[in-house]
C-alpha cells in the first residue's frame, strides 16, 4: 500500500533529524538480499547503537537535502540502504565491512563522516582503526605515563644523593675500623 503524503512527510522529517545528528552514514547497495539476512544485519546494528534504513531513494534525497548527508544524494540510484550511527562511526564501519565480506549481496558504496563525503575505501580504512575505547585507553596511558616518568626522574636525584651519603658513611666506617 502506498504511503500517504502525510506519512511521507513524517518519514522525511524523521530521516532529516537522524541525518542531522549522525556522525556516520554509510550508503550500501544490495541485490537479492534475503529478508533473514537483512534482519540479521539490523539486529547487529541495533546492538551497537546504529540502524539500517531502506526505502525509496526519492524519500532519502528529500530528507538529505540541506543536511550533512546531502553529498550522498547523487549516489542514490538502484536498491540502496543507509546505515546510520550517532555514536561510534568505527564500530559501524567495522560491522558493515565484515558483513559485506560475508555477504556478497551487500556492497559498501560510500558514506558521510561528520558532514564530509567518504568513498568505500575510506569506510574500509575507518573500519581498520582501533575502537573508541582502545583509543581512549591509549590516550590515558600516555597521560599517566608522563607524570609517572617525571616522578621517577625527580625521585632519582634524592635517591642518588642518599646513595652517595651511604657510600661516604661506609667509607668513613671502614677507615675508622682500619685505624682502630
Amino acid at each position: 500500500m502506498p504511503l500517504t503524503k502525510e506519512e511521507k512527510e513524517k518519514r522525511i522529517s524523521e530521516l532529516k533529524d537522524k541525518f542531522e545528528k549522525a556522525s556516520l552514514v554509510v550508503l550500501t547497495g544490495y541485490n537479492k538480499l534475503k529478508v533473514s539476512t537483512s534482519d540479521q544485519l539490523r539486529k547487529q546494528l541495533r546492538d551497537i547503537g546504529s540502524e539500517l534504513k531502506a526505502g525509496k531513494n526519492t524519500l532519502f534525497k528529500k530528507a538529505a537535502h540541506g543536511t550533512p548527508v546531502e553529498p550522498l544524494s547523487d549516489y542514490l540510484v538502484g536498491q540502496k540502504s543507509l546505515a546510520i550511527t550517532i555514536s561510534d562511526p568505527v564500530a559501524l564501519s567495522k560491522l558493515l565491512v565484515k558483513f559485506a565480506k560475508d555477504n556478497e549481496t551487500v556492497k559498501i558504496e560510500g558514506g558521510v563522516l561528520n558532514g564530509k563525503y567518504i568513498n568505500a575505501e575510506d569506510v574500509q580504512s575507518l573500519s581498520e582503526m582501533p575502537s573508541k575505547e582502545v583509543l581512549i585507553a591509549k590516550l590515558l596511558s600516555v597521560l599517566i605515563a608522563t607524570p609517572t616518568q617525571m616522578v621517577s626522574v625527580l625521585a632519582a636525584v634524592p635517591r642518588k644523593l642518599l646513595y652517595a651519603f651511604k657510600a661516604i658513611e661506609e667509607q668513613k666506617t671502614n677507615v675508622t675500623e682500619g685505624n682502630a
